[in-house]
């Protein structure tokens, strides 16, 4: 290509040569001269435009014939169908264009190869193998040689387009859920349930159709709809918003309803999607409720909403069912194995200890797994100071001691957890045969699977409350003694920061039942007490405090100390006393190269979804995370990201909910 510019030039300069020669002749008089030499001139004008029109035509066309290279079939195949090639020298110019492209834009060879397409430079930039962009009105893919200069180009506009319309008509599957219906409306009026259902029940009917939704009531707390992919990223688009009107339109009728949402897309295969619908409304109401969980096949859950906290909704009946089951369980085992979270607290402890004792009033061999995992500082004292007692009552024993003793029908019982990475013995769970959880945490998308029973609240304060509520329903009685109660009160008071979070009328119950039983409050009390050099760390933490965007306390402890996660969590208690937060963090180092999170909530912020969004968990109102070979500063960076990212998100719903009231 440059060879023939380059013979161009050289044309273009004897032309302006001869000329300037004949002016001067003309100049000079020398007519007979002049003559021969405007005839010599003209027949070189026309020789010399012959050759010029000749090599702009060749620069035009094409150098090679693609026929003499593949073959006529083979142009004629890539031809029809919609296949071209383009050949690009050292500086990106178009050098050659074969027929298909020459046809669709006559006038590329010589231009730059972007002014085709401007996504080609993502070839180059970030060594992609192809790239799709947008020319004239059609959609191309552009794939590259080995060599570099060899560029396919393929006409993929029907293609994309047909593509497009398969994923916007993708099915989506969805429940919607009521939370709490029943039981409001059992207790209320007709005249109070009229007002619900038309406040409540008819909004997401009419909510629904105006996306163009299928939707079918299957009971009164209850529809199933069905959409396609298009109009679930609009209504993903609006954040969901029909749980921000559910919620403020309950407030306004003075009921505690909420809504349960499940969306299951990516299959066409519709039991699949009716099956990851159900698993995923359990799911958003073991979280609590208020939320939307969203799933497509293959990827991780998504959760949207769950900015309220979560309500009791367990019955007495539900208790006694729960109650009778982990009984029968029992009874159908060989043995027992009992375990708990990595590092365990009081509340992890307390419900072993009387998962412990109930599973010995049913006439079996139990075995409490606490020698593996860790264990808290507070809980530990506590430990030493009841040795004798509990060693008289209970058995401890490491994980490798109950992998020696396990069986194929023993059970193992989980208290206080039901992730498996999270226990204390994994290579026990992973064995198990039959599995029982038991937990007051929401749930999350990695959980035990296939248990026998998973008895999960996450409306209740501890595992602890949920275990003294069975009590009473368990077919054999069960005998707490004063040492064992105290142990559950402890879980209760620690998981409430002393009945101040996450209580309800149930807690409190709980927490009479196990006054009676024996409990010693002040006796209690004095396991948390903290001495001279954990009041320091305290201290410590306090000193690196800082406010953030005004209702927020961070500490972030980045010396070489170590910080027990019971002090960060008790950190991060004491920082939420302070006036005007909303919500408090501590983060230090828990390992040589382990920085952890303790954050901890009011109840208007949920520091849950803050925590999960760093790969940790928790409740609305307490949650923590961990990252290995990251500084206590990264840490907070990433939080501080995070609390912008959850801000605004709030203030979009916000905004979005002010609009439609004010519709």
């Amino acid at each position: 290509m440059k060879y023939i510019e380059s013979i161009k030039m050289q044309v273009i300069v004897i032309l302006i040569m001869q000329g300037i020669s004949l002016a001067l002749i003309a100049f000079l008089g020398l007519m007979e001269i002049l003559m021969a030499l405007v005839i010599y001139f003209f027949i070189n004008l026309i020789l010399m435009g012959w050759i010029v029109m000749t090599l702009e035509k060749a620069k035009k066309t094409q150098d090679v014939e693609l026929s003499r290279i593949l073959g006529n079939e083979a142009k004629k195949a890539l031809t029809v169908g919609m296949i071209g090639i383009i050949a690009i020298d050292e500086n990106r110019d178009i050098t050659w264009v074969s027929d298909f492209v020459q046809q669709r834009n006559s006038k590329l060879v010589g231009k730059k190869f972007t002014s085709f397409i401007e996504e080609v430079n993502q070839l180059f930039e970030h060594q992609l193998d192809s790239v799709i962009g947008e020319h004239n009105g059609y959609l191309y893919e552009i794939s590259r040689k080995e060599s570099g200069s060899i560029f396919f180009v393929r006409d993929v506009s029907v293609v994309e387009t047909l593509t497009k319309k398969y994923e916007e008509d993708s099915v989506v599957v969805g429940i919607i859920h009521l939370d709490n219906y029943m039981e409001v409306s059992a207790y209320e009026d007709e005249a109070t349930i009229t007002a619900i259902n038309m406040g409540l029940r008819q909004p997401i009917v009419e909510w629904a159709t105006h996306y163009g939704m299928l939707i079918r009531r299957l009971r009164s707390d209850r529809f199933i709809i069905v959409l396609n992919e298009k109009v679930y990223r609009e209504i993903a688009n609006d954040k969901f918003d029909i749980l921000n009107n559910t919620r403020k339109k309950a407030h306004e009728l003075d009921v505690s309803i909420t809504l349960s949402m499940a969306f299951a897309r990516g299959s066409d295969d519709f039991s699949v999607l009716d099956d990851m619908a159900n698993d995923l409304l359990e799911l958003a109401q073991s979280r609590g409720g208020d939320q939307a969980a969203v799933k497509r096949y293959g990827l991780d859950v998504e959760y949207f909403g769950g900015n309220s906290e979560a309500v009791s909704k367990r019955s007495r009946v539900r208790v006694r069912v729960m109650a009778q089951a982990i009984n029968e369980a029992i009874l159908e085992s060989d043995k027992v194995f009992i375990t708990g979270h990595k590092t365990m607290d009081f509340d992890c402890m307390g419900a072993n200890i009387a998962l412990s004792r109930v599973a010995q009033a049913c006439g079996k061999k139990t075995y409490i797994v606490s020698q593996s995992g860790g264990i808290e500082m507070y809980l530990q004292g506590a430990l030493d100071f009841y040795e004798h007692e509990l060693s008289l009552r209970h058995t401890f024993i490491s994980e490798e001691e109950a992998l020696r003793l396990q069986g194929v029908n023993d059970l193992v019982l989980v208290a206080d957890y039901h992730n498996p990475t999270h226990s204390n013995a994994p290579a026990l769970l992973e064995n198990a045969k039959r599995i029982v959880v038991v937990d007051h945490h929401r749930r999350t998308e990695n959980y035990i699977q296939k248990p026998l029973l998973m008895y999960i609240e996450s409306g209740a304060s501890s595992t602890c409350e949920l275990l003294t509520e069975c009590f009473e329903y368990l077919g054999n009685e069960v005998n707490i003694n004063e040492v064992e109660a105290t142990f559950m009160y402890l879980g209760i008071i620690v998981d409430t920061n002393r009945f101040k979070m996450r209580t309800g009328f149930r807690t409190f119950e709980a927490a009479a039942q196990l006054k009676k039983l024996g409990v010693d409050p002040i006796e209690a009390e004095d396991l948390l007490k903290e001495d001279y050099e954990e009041f320091e760390a305290k201290v410590n933490i306090f000193k690196h405090g800082e406010v953030y965007r005004e209702k927020f306390m961070i500490a972030c402890v980045d010396d070489d100390a170590i910080l027990a996660r019971t002090m960060m969590s008790i950190g991060a208690d004491a920082l939420l006393a302070i006036k005007n937060i909303e919500a408090s963090f501590v983060i230090g180092k828990t390992k040589l190269q382990v920085s952890g999170i303790s954050a901890r909530s009011k109840g208007n912020v949920n520091v849950q979804r803050i925590m999960e969004e760093m790969n940790g968990g928790g409740h609305f109102s307490a949650a923590a995370t961990q990252a290995e070979d990251t500084t206590p500063q990264q840490l907070k960076a990433e939080l501080l990201n995070q609390i912008d990212l959850y801000i605004s998100s709030q203030e979009e719903q916000n905004d979005e909910s002010n609009i439609t009231e004010g519709c």
